[in-house]
């Protein structure tokens, strides 16, 4: 195992407070409530997806550059501006300029921290450790999430109000900024000794490797359907709780503030789980675990939607949960695979494709998932979504444990 230090419990605390973003577990119900369609629902998670997949690889190229600590300081500034926005606005044209924000903050976060990680990883010699050190700062990331989805259900059920999220929200995110800024300098990588054109060098030789493009194909598809859909659980959830017989003399945002609070709080519990003990199934087989994950993920996301047309909720809500641990199994293993074939000042640029692939495609889900449950149901929408990635898997299948090396 490896020793856990003070930046160990940075790193921890990072994921940790980045996870407590109390508005998750309600914002697809916040922006119905809010007037909203399914296919705006769509378009809004569309617009995230485009803009932060727009920004993510000259914000990488930038991190490498110019400071990773400079660009996870400015990605937490524009959480804030977004989560004040949503909190001050009743407009869906201003929700986007909100997701615009959003994105701004996700495009200087994703593939940046995890190559602040690795490159510790490096100084420190334990590079060999990455799928248990990277999965054990995860796991805190979804014990935050965990605490996150209780608290929100707190703040629904006293206040009856979903818009009082994203002022709590904020809470964290200001003391993140703190946290980040406390990072060593050495992670900064900020001493420009390394030449634009060099770093240009370095990303463009790994993207027109066509076997690490199908890695990130591979690793970027699930996750880019799973985000897509994930949110979907929280309409699922509300009709489950409006459907049995407790909690009947409360409000329904109240009553369904408890399930849906509760079943958040066990799946981020499980997901940590997932995260933590990830490097068991890497351990056995990289390629393997990938593409049985990916395939039973797809099958799972095509029961998913049938168990919520012929009104399976509960065994629905289930395969949900299963959904979840999926992408919390295969993330720490993709990250590991797709770190053994880059070079480390490459790290955040490369990484940043990955992101980049899988915000791409969930853009693309979002409004199509969005369109089909609005013509026709959330079941259908959802089956539909599990059986376009099922066909794709078949494509994108990896070959060896390191083939892109």
């Amino acid at each position: 195992m490896f020793e856990k230090d003070l930046q160990f419990r940075r790193f921890q605390l990072y994921g940790f407070l980045k996870n407590l973003r109390f508005f998750e577990p309600f914002l697809i119900l916040f922006l119905l409530s809010s007037g909203l369609s399914y296919f705006q629902i769509g378009v809004l998670y569309s617009i995230k997806s485009i803009a932060t997949n727009i920004l993510e690889i000259p914000t990488g190229i930038v991190a490498d550059l110019y400071g990773r600590k400079k660009s996870m300081l400015f990605s937490m500034g524009s959480y804030i501006v977004s989560f004040l926005i949503f909190y001050f606005s009743y407009s869906f044209y201003l929700y986007i300029l909100a997701m615009i924000f959003f994105s701004f903050g996700e495009a200087f976060r994703t593939g940046t921290h995890k190559a602040m990680i690795f490159d510790y990883l490096r100084i420190k010699d334990i590079e060999h450790l990455k799928v248990q050190y990277y999965g054990s700062t995860r796991a805190a990331s979804q014990l935050g999430s965990a605490l996150n989805s209780l608290l929100a259900a707190v703040i629904v059920f006293l206040s009856g109000d979903y818009r009082k999220i994203f002022a709590f929200t904020i809470i964290p995110y200001i003391l993140n900024f703190i946290n980040l800024a406390t990072y060593p300098n050495f992670l900064d990588k900020s001493d420009g000794k390394k030449s634009k054109t060099a770093t240009l060098k370095d990303f463009v030789a790994a993207i027109l490797d066509l076997k690490v493009l199908k890695i990130i194909l591979n690793t970027s598809s699930y996750s880019g359907m799973f985000k897509s859909i994930k949110d979907y659980l929280q309409p699922i959830l509300k009709t489950f709780a409006l459907s049995i017989p407790i909690f009947v003399s409360l409000d329904n945002e109240k009553r369904s503030s408890i399930i849906i609070g509760l079943v958040y709080f066990v799946l981020y519990l499980l997901t940590s789980f997932a995260s933590k003990n990830s490097w068991k199934i890497e351990k056995k087989s990289s390629a393997f675990a990938l593409n049985l994950t990916l395939i039973i993920g797809a099958l799972s996301i095509v029961f998913a939607g049938l168990s919520y047309l012929f009104k399976l909720y509960l065994i629905s809500i289930i395969i949900f949960v299963l959904l979840y641990v999926i992408e919390n199994l295969r993330r720490p293993v993709s990250v590991s695979y797709i770190s053994e074939n880059i070079k480390a000042d490459a790290m955040a640029s490369v990484l940043s494709v990955e992101s980049q692939s899988t915000t791409l495609l969930t853009a693309i889900f979002s409004i199509l998932v969005g369109y089909f449950a609005d013509k026709f149901s959330i079941g259908t929408a959802i089956s539909i979504a599990g059986l376009v990635l099922l066909i794709f898997s078949f494509f994108i299948s990896i070959k060896g444990k390191k083939e892109a090396s």
